[in-house]
This record gives C-alpha cells, structure tokens and sequence, in this order.
C-alpha cells in the first residue's frame, strides 16, 4: 500500500499572525530568501546534496522562486511556511557534516512546527538528519556518461536537465548529442539556439558557447560533443573518450530489441533508455511505478510514453485504495511535430489536417499500456486521444467505475496525502485553484496534476482530471529512469522521497 491502513494523514494547521506591515515583512522574507542562495548552491556545488521544497528543488532557483515555493506550502498542507521558520533550518543543515543527499527543507520544517515549536532547531535538525551525517557513500561509484541521440523537443529537454543536475560533477555527466547532418553553414550554431530559446519552455538556465573547432556545445562548463551520424553503426564513442555510456534513444526511429540494439554494438556503448513505448519483451518503465523492474543486467528499457507516465501512477493510488472494477481514459493532447501545420498528406487517420486549426481525434495506447505497469488493470481499460490546437500540457480524463463507493472531499484528501507524503509524491502533484488552466502547468516536474476541484463522484462512479506537461514532466520521468539505470543512489529525506 502507499499509506498504511488506507488512511490519510491530518496536519495540526499552523497560522502566523498578519503583519502590521506587509511590505517589511515582503522585504524581511525577500532578504532571507536571498541569503539561502549561496547556502542551497554551496550545499549542491561542493557536497552533491539537493535541497527542495516539498519536491520542488530550489538548487540554482531566484529569490521569488523560492518565495513561491514555499507559498505553495500553504496552498497543499494547510500550513503557513514561511523563510522565517525555514532559513534557520536551512542554516542547522549547512552546519552539518553531512554526505551527499536529497533533503526537503519545506518537510522538515514543517516536522519542525508541528513537532518541536519552542524547541532548539539545530538539535532538531541534528537528530532528524543523523542518518546522514559523515555519510561517505557515493550516489555512484564513477561518472556515469550519457548520450543523447537525436536532440529534438525531448532531447533538449533532457539536456537542460542533466545539465541542472550535473552539480559535483561526479555523478552523471552529458558528453555527447547524435544526430543527422543538418544541411546549415552553421549547424552547431543553429543547434545551439534552438537550445538556448524555447517558444514554450523559455531560456536555458545558464550560458552556452560554440566551439566549433572541438564541434562542441560547452553547456555550463559541461563540454558536449556534437556527432554526426546517420545511424548507430556509424558512431564509435570511445574515439570521443566516451565509455560505458547510457544512450537516450530520442528519435523514435527503433522501438524494438532488434533497431535499438544497434546502440549497444557502438564501442564505448553500454546501455540504451528509450523515450517511446518500446514494442516486444522491452520493459515500459513507468518511473515510481515498476522501475524497481529495473535489473543491472537490463540493457534496453523503454521510459513509456507521457501519457501513460501521466496516468498510471494516478491509477495505482486509485486501484490500492479503492479498486478499479473498469474505466475509459480520454486524454486531450496537444498537437505533436508529428501533425502536420497546414493540411498535408499524412499516412495517419486525420493527422494530415491542421494540428493548428483542429481538434483530430486519434488513438492511444497508453489505456493499454497501463496493463505492462500495473497488471491488475488489464483488460479494464479503453482509451482515445483528441489532439488539440496547444503546443503543450495536455490532459488525461479518468472515467473510473470503482469497487467501494466514495465521495468527492474523501478522494480528494487522499489525492492529496498521495501527493504531499506518498511514494508517488515525484510523479503525483496536486492543485485545489479553481481557476488554473493549461499554460500553468508548463515546466511542472510531475509525471500529472491532479486537478481537485475538477473532481466528480456519484457512488462507486469517479470521474478524475489530471494534467501534464507532455513535454518537460515526461523528460523529468525519463531522467529519472536514467539515474535507476546508471544505479544512482541518493540518501532521502524523508526516506520516501
């Protein structure tokens, strides 16, 4: 079970006084969330650990980042977090002789107020993260290389992310993107603005320069090697001092053993992750859910697709609590590169009609995928798309007939608790705004939203909404995949993290 005994957890509300002053209490809070800065990247930079707010990681964030995470805080736990409570916490934490770790600050804070109010908080802080003290375990043994090969929307998004997450350096490092030869004077040049510019996910986070001369993208410090290939066969990876390196698969082009297992006959190739539903024996790995199905002697596995990332761990909260005797997905996508802009020929039913100008009603697999990561769903589960004319964040319509009648609030508390304190709190966020739409769910991190307020249930019928950016929180998944597959192991707090 996700929470023992089905239950679900109720905080003890904690609410600050109003400020006689708003404004110098705006600037009092600005100043310390200022001062976390360089305590959160020293902390990253020099001893790999990553602080977050209740799963939102505030590693290389601005000031009013990090006041709206902990914002958040009040919107989910019904509690008030403020950088008051939180800065000294932080600074208990940087006092420590502690080893690399992800630690959520927003969480143990919280622990903080509700358990020790008036108590020291550098004793607190010093018994709750005593596990981690002097811990001299490596995430990893060695560097792990990764290569992407193909560098589209996904492709770029997995850059910028293991670039952000590259910190000591000694964990997994990007050492090289594959792809066809543009047909550009200025390939690298072209290459690198299409990932420093992103019409819907915005700038990169950091600076890139060309090196023409090493045909490299220098990413932050992180110099990635642009190869040219028109097929697997083509590379040898070791001539770019790349070794026993993890593949992403971007392209889509091979989906089975056969087409990806030409990665692994690349020297210097180890393993190879792709970003699309693999066909045949290849495990679909939807991270949170099964990829404890991941073995070290896996050398191809498949991260799914988004909308089965989206809506199989929303499915299992549902199934562990309440049953699913059977049930409809529908999701509403947005259009893909696959569509075409204006009408054109397309070998697809209906795709060939304007991806700007429609709604196309296609189809998914994803309903049955569900069954490849939950297997208690099989055969209880159809499904549809409707493509739609938004450029990203789609959503997945859970039409469920359940085996225990509910309500409504009872739903959404669990929802939340499954969100908030669950194993599935990476993969499961949650929204109680009733006026959130589409474009505010760009860069969220998680595989979906539950939308709470859009929730309907009459008896054992439940009618569930929850969206995802099918773009960015599909690459965090995949990523994530990644660090099972290079055998990534960081010290958590809380363990369930």
């Amino acid at each position: 079970m996700l929470w023992p005994n089905n239950s679900v957890r109720k905080g003890n509300p904690v609410t600050r006084p109003k400020p006689d002053d708003y404004f110098v209490d705006w600037k009092e809070r600005e100043a310390l969330a200022e001062a976390m800065i360089p305590m959160i990247g020293k902390l990253n930079r020099e001893r790999n650990i990553s602080v977050y707010m209740y799963g939102r990681s505030l590693v290389n964030r601005s000031v009013i980042d990090i006041m709206k995470a902990h914002r958040f805080v009040r919107q989910v736990e019904e509690n008030e977090l403020s950088e008051f409570e939180s800065f000294p916490v932080l600074e208990a934490i940087c006092a420590m002789d502690l080893g690399p770790a992800h630690i959520d600050l927003g969480k143990i804070t919280n622990r903080f107020m509700n358990e020790a109010a008036g108590q020291d908080v550098t004793a607190f802080v010093q018994a709750e993260l005593a596990d981690l003290v002097s811990n001299e375990s490596k995430p990893l043994e060695q560097t792990q290389d990764i290569v992407l090969y193909g560098f589209g929307r996904i492709g770029r998004l997995v850059a910028r992310l293991l670039v952000e997450k590259a910190g000591s350096g000694d964990v997994m490092r990007l050492k090289a993107i594959v792809v066809r030869k543009g047909g550009a004077v200025d390939d690298l040049v072209k290459r690198a603005s299409l990932l420093r510019r992103d019409s819907v996910h915005g700038s990169f986070k950091g600076t890139i320069r060309v090196d023409e001369e090493r045909s490299a993208l220098i990413l932050n410090g992180n110099e990635v090697k642009v190869i040219y290939a028109s097929s697997p066969a083509e590379v040898d990876y070791t001539e770019y001092g790349i070794n026993n390196a993890i593949i992403v698969d971007n392209t889509g082009v091979w989906r089975d053993e056969a087409g990806l297992g030409q990665h692994l006959q690349c020297p210097g190739a180890a393993k190879v992750i792709l970003t699309a539903p693999g066909k045949g024996d290849i495990k679909n790995i939807v991270y949170g859910i099964n990829s404890c199905d991941i073995k070290p002697e896996d050398k191809i596995v498949s991260a799914a697709s988004c909308t089965t990332n989206a809506i199989v761990p929303v499915l299992k909260a549902v199934v562990d609590r309440y049953g699913v005797k059977h049930g409809h997905v529908e999701t509403v996508h947005a259009y893909t590169n696959d569509q075409n802009l204006i009408d054109n020929y397309h070998k697809g039913d209906r795709r060939g009609r304007s991806a700007a100008l429609n709604m196309v009603i296609t189809e998914t697999g994803a309903a049955k995928a569900v069954a490849k990561a939950l297997p208690e769903l099989k055969g209880k589960l159809t499904g549809n798309a409707i493509r739609v004319p938004t450029p990203n964040v789609s959503m997945a319509i859970l039409n469920l007939q359940l085996e225990k009648e509910t309500t409504t609030e009872e739903l959404n508390a669990y929802m939340r608790e499954m969100a908030l304190h669950s194993s599935l709190q990476q993969q499961i966020d949650y929204t109680n705004s009733p006026e959130v739409v589409s474009s505010d769910f760009v860069g969220s991190r998680h595989a979906s939203v539950f939308d709470s307020e859009a929730t309907i249930v009459e008896g054992s019928s439940a009618v569930l909404y929850c969206w995802y950016d099918n773009e960015f929180g599909y690459s965090c998944q995949v990523v994530r995949c990644l660090e099972d597959m290079a055998g990534v192991n960081y010290t958590m707090y809380p363990s369930n993290y």
